[in-house]
């Protein structure tokens, strides 16, 4: 089964890729906003992307850590890994400039709705600050909501949630 995007509002439609030739261009309406486009079955340049998002060993020993988005209903298992410097997250939306963008339905998640700030201590040890981007939903760590000036320490295995999105988020590994 593969899962395409209504370029409209966003809503995945999925179909069996199966039944179609490399090269065939197929219409779609969604079911949502009645919007019809098409597309052509083969190779995506996103493709790679989504690659990268899935959980996989790679992943999971990034230099600098990760988060993993929790599979919902508005949102698949996807694995971010995390860059030293503000690491941006928020929902997908075409022209968007956050650089850890989650790809989710969620309306409840904005497209910028809080940021991981990854750094160095004086001892060279990686730190890892959550806070709020502000959000109109707010962001909780640990059940807790974070107010606008909160910044928070993030420990391996902290649970964060944007929306009704869950995000967990695991520390790099430092067993060279």
């Amino acid at each position: 089964m593969k899962r395409v995007r209504c370029p409209k509002c966003d809503t995945f439609i999925v179909f069996d890729e199966s039944k179609y030739d490399e090269g065939q261009s197929l219409v779609f309406e969604c079911t949502r906003c009645k919007k019809k486009f098409k597309i052509r079955i083969g190779t995506s340049h996103l493709t790679d992307i989504h690659q990268e998002r899935h959980l996989d060993n790679a992943a999971s020993n990034c230099d600098y850590g990760s988060i993993t988005v929790v599979e919902n209903k508005f949102a698949f298992k996807q694995v971010l890994p995390l860059k030293l410097g503000n690491n941006e997250f928020g929902r997908y939306l075409k022209g968007t400039d956050i650089n850890q963008p989650i790809e989710t339905s969620d309306p409840s998640v904005d497209t910028f709705h809080c940021a991981i700030r990854v750094e160095r201590n004086k001892q060279g040890e990686l730190k890892y600050i959550l806070r709020d981007a502000p959000s109109h939903t707010g962001t909780f760590h640990q059940n807790q909501i974070l107010r606008d000036q909160d910044r928070i320490n993030l420990n391996d295995g902290d649970i964060i949630t944007i929306g009704a999105t869950t995000l967990i988020f695991c520390k790099a590994n430092t067993n060279g």
